[in-house]
């Protein structure tokens, strides 16, 4: 996997997608100060229209990966890809167990 720079912009109601929390989040005071100043994948304000965030993304997206829409990038998120190098080991747990 390669480090990611996630410009997350805010949408119309100012929510942004966070990695951190894995959910939809309102981009204000609070969130920038509880969340965004700690977090080890914050890389910025985006020009002030949203959040940088630095991570190792496993999906084949572009880098900078630009986000105009929080949602999607939720739903994007959710699906996890196993590595094709892992499928043996799993197949050989199935028919241990089996």
């Amino acid at each position: 996997m390669k480090l990611t720079n996630h410009v997350n912009f805010v949408d119309s109601e100012g929510q942004i997608y966070c990695c951190l929390r894995n959910k939809l989040v309102k981009l204000d005071q609070q969130q920038e100060e509880r969340f965004c100043n700690g977090c080890q994948m914050f890389a910025g304000f985006a020009n002030g229209g949203g959040v940088e965030c630095m991570w190792e993304d496993a999906r084949h997206v572009n880098n900078p990966h630009i986000i105009v829409d929080p949602f999607q990038e939720f739903i994007s998120n959710q699906r996890r890809v196993v590595p094709s190098e892992n499928m043996s080991s799993m197949a050989f747990l199935a028919a241990e167990a089996g």
